[in-house]
């Protein structure tokens, strides 16, 4: 199967960017049209998060979700044959001195972002921006063929990736060493491993990775979003180190610090919600009917479980 994925390289990587975006846009338009699943679920979480939206504008900002995510693929695939050159020439850097304050410091230095713009492209920019590998924290994906071919783009120029089920220690000695981290904190998590925050005005739960280590380690915390701009084009942009909460209450610390995290994430999300990963049913544990099919789902796995015992007893 990788076979095809390089056949696609090839073909891609001579395209002009323009072509890129308009073929992108045609895929997401498609895509808008045929996915019902993704479609429903995108409806959804608009109209749950934002409420003040219309039904037009839900319609509107959900079809320029397909196309970014569309858009976004077309250019993941072209990365992988393009040389540290190409990338900086494709994206512009905004608040540069903001990283560069972070950087070399003795404890290194968190990045956070979301599933925002490329986020694919805004890893392999930072390790050909600064010239030294990044270790980032990723969730493994399905299938296992595009979990390896995705891994060996991101690992291109020498950023070192750590499975997020074992990453903690790994996470601890890059620290330690000074090198940067970088975590997606947008996604949620299992309850059992997550604390409860507010994100969109609603209750859900949030990873407090960033947060511990940040006041363990004393190393600062930067937001970096790589944004597509109204006429295609990428743009890193580098916010200022947040400011930490740090006080004798350990828990209010960690409560409070990755709240903060997750209200940065939120105010960018709203300043570009075409450009989130609205696909994810981020609201699940909390709020399980926004997704009646995952209530089905559960279900049926449950039953299934409940037979399979039941035969094993035979």
């Amino acid at each position: 199967m990788l076979w095809i994925l390089e056949i696609c390289i090839v073909m891609l990587v001579k395209v002009p960017n323009k072509v890129v975006l308009l073929s992108g846009k045609a895929l997401g338009n498609i895509a808008y049209l045929v996915d019902a699943r993704h479609r429903r679920i995108v409806w959804r979480n608009l109209r749950f998060a934002m409420p003040e939206l219309t039904i037009h504008q839900i319609r509107e900002i959900s079809r320029k979700v397909f196309q970014n995510a569309a858009i976004s693929l077309l250019e993941i695939i072209q990365m992988a044959a393009l040389s540290p050159e190409d990338i900086l020439r494709r994206v512009k850097v905004l608040g540069e001195e903001n990283l560069l304050a972070a950087r070399g410091g003795r404890n290194g230095a968190i990045v956070i972002s979301a599933h925002f713009g490329n986020w694919e492209m805004g890893h392999i920019f930072g390790s050909c921006y600064l010239r030294e590998p990044l270790v980032l924290v990723a969730r493994k994906i399905r299938p296992k063929l595009v979990n390896t071919w995705l891994e060996r783009l991101r690992s291109r120029f020498g950023n070192e990736i750590l499975d997020k089920g074992s990453a903690l220690p790994k996470m601890i000695r890059a620290l330690r060493k000074g090198r940067i981290l970088g975590i997606l904190i947008d996604q949620g998590t299992l309850l059992s491993d997550g604390i409860e925050i507010r994100f969109f005005g609603k209750t859900t739960n949030a990873t407090p990775a960033a947060a511990i280590l940040a006041r363990r380690y004393q190393c600062p915390v930067v937001p970096i979003f790589c944004v597509r701009k109204e006429d295609g084009t990428l743009e890193m942009q580098v916010l200022k180190p947040l400011s930490l909460q740090k006080t004798e209450n350990y828990e209010q610390d960690i409560q409070a610090n990755t709240q903060k995290m997750m209200d940065c994430i939120e105010n960018t999300i709203r300043e570009h919600p075409e450009q989130w990963f609205w696909f994810h049913k981020r609201w699940k544990r909390h709020h399980p009917y926004l997704y009646p099919e995952e209530i089905i789902r559960r279900k049926k796995k449950k039953m299934r479980k409940k037979m399979r015992q039941e035969r094993l007893k035979q």
